[in-house]
């Protein structure tokens, strides 16, 4: 089985612990009903309505070069409507190129419709691990991951029941094993934490690596 473009990336020395990609459906749906919606359904609703207004006004007329220039204006005029389809359509371009990789290292995540992105975060940059589930997430039974480093502020901007963390934050979303990831990620950046503030050299024997809970300072002694 050949490895796909994102778990290249994963080092030779790192252990794949999960992967995954987003519910197909959730992710359709929240790419259909997203802040575009209203806009491209009022455009298309008003330019219909005018299209009726002026055929029936010109019924005879319609024909020729004034025809094919009132198709070419209307045309032009329903461009935000042709946006919004596209991107709809173009999501399935992106769903197909995103994937999430867990490694007992970090989190690699990758995405985008023609440019294609690769993302890794080192365990010892999270500060937060949130989960989130908007309206459509809790319909279909997954949840978003946010992981939050500590050099970005986080914000939680809801659009449409999904949160949007593109520049703050660093997600795995749309998941049926949100809360299997969850704890994972969780006990990971715990116990990588506690082995950079308090090295293996430190700990007793039976608490040495990320297999066991740090005890405290006063065992250590």
């Amino acid at each position: 089985m050949n490895k796909s473009d994102l778990e290249l990336m994963v080092g030779d020395q790192e252990q794949i612990l999960w992967r995954g990609r987003p519910d197909f459906k959730c992710f359709l749906l929240e790419s259909i009903f997203n802040s575009m919606l209203p806009v491209a359904v009022i455009w298309a609703l008003v330019d219909s309505s005018m299209i009726g207004t002026i055929r029936m006004a010109s019924a005879g007329a319609m024909s020729g070069g004034f025809g094919m220039a009132f198709l070419g204006f209307f045309l032009l005029h329903l461009m935000p409507v042709w946006l919004y389809v596209g991107g709809v359509l173009f999501s399935i371009l992106k769903y197909k190129h995103t994937e999430f990789i867990i490694t007992d290292k970090g989190v690699y995540i990758s995405g985008g419709m023609f440019t294609y992105n690769y993302e890794m975060k080192p365990f010892t940059d999270l500060s937060h691990i949130n989960i989130h589930r908007g309206i459509f997430d809790q319909m279909l039974g997954v949840g978003d991951v946010i992981m939050v480093c500590g050099h970005t502020t986080y914000n939680m901007d809801t659009r449409n029941g999904h949160s949007n963390h593109d520049h703050e934050g660093f997600k795995i979303y749309d998941i049926p094993e949100y809360q299997k990831v969850f704890s994972m990620l969780k006990k990971l950046q715990t116990d990588i934490y506690a082995d950079t503030m308090y090295p293996n050299d430190m700990r007793p024997q039976d608490n040495h690596g990320y297999q066991t809970q740090y005890r405290g300072m006063d065992q250590n002694r």
